[in-house]
């Protein structure tokens, strides 16, 4: 069986334009084309757009679509992958929608705010068991530490500097600027100086990262597409790995 282009558009809630683009740049060939000239997908080639349409959801531009799809041919795999971090990332949101809406109906009713309450879904520890395998329990138990202690202010103040850290990067990597450039390297600097600041990070003691744990975690930036959603997908993260890379000769 398979679907017309029109069908497939209205379906997946995109545009025939938008899928014959796919079409010419690589990402999604069409299965067969009709005597009228309209294109036709199959159920291979719906799997397919669902991926694509998974990824470009992640922040990920079609350059770096096409490398995933490339690399991850196996497709049950890489949607099955997919499904546990938005089955993950459900119940995170479904947490956070509840306290905001808890927080409503108490300011409404003038009732006491209990902040235990208003956090639950802001959970700083979702990659607990990620870091105690790669960089060990004591890394992990001293961040959690160090992140506990902070006030909601240097909280917020902490995910602020990431933030805008995370858009310099994206930015820089959109206008093609070379990692070896003065301004990546600036922002690998200030990278590393961020990572350096965080109790439990390897070199943390000595204020800044080891050349190991700087090099190590660019190569997980583009690895992982979690990671790479925040600067801007796999293209942005493989610049911010870059850069990193020929700044870690600094560290020694």
């Amino acid at each position: 069986m398979d679907w017309s282009i029109q069908e497939i558009a209205r379906l997946a809630g995109t545009t025939s334009r938008t899928l014959r683009h796919y079409g010419e740049v690589g990402l999604l060939e069409a299965t067969r084309v009709g005597s009228n000239g309209y294109r036709y997908y199959d159920e291979q080639a719906l799997v397919r757009l669902q991926r694509i349409l998974l990824l470009r959801d992640l922040g990920l531009g079609l350059p770096a679509i096409g490398e995933v799809l490339e690399n991850e041919r196996d497709s049950g795999r890489a949607l099955l992958n997919h499904l546990t971090w938005l089955q993950r990332e459900q119940e995170r949101l479904a947490r956070q929608i509840a306290s905001v809406e808890n927080t409503i109906l108490g300011m409404e009713g003038g009732e006491q705010l209990m902040a235990e309450n208003m956090f639950d879904g802001f959970d700083h520890t979702e990659y607990k068991e990620e870091v105690e395998d790669r960089w060990g329990e004591d890394a992990y138990a001293k961040s959690d530490t160090w992140w506990r202690s902070m006030s909601a202010a240097e909280k917020k103040g902490w995910q602020q500097r990431q933030a805008a850290l995370a858009a310099d990067w994206a930015e820089a990597a959109s206008r093609g600027v070379a990692p070896d450039s003065d301004e990546a390297q600036a922002l690998a600097k200030r990278q590393a100086d961020w990572l350096g600041g965080i109790p439990g990070t390897p070199g943390s003691a000595q204020g800044r990262p080891t050349k190991e744990y700087f090099v190590g975690l660019g190569e997980l930036y583009v690895a992982d597409e979690r990671f790479a959603a925040n600067y801007g997908g796999t293209q942005g993260a493989t610049f911010v790995r870059d850069a990193m890379k020929v700044y870690a000769e600094k560290l020694g």
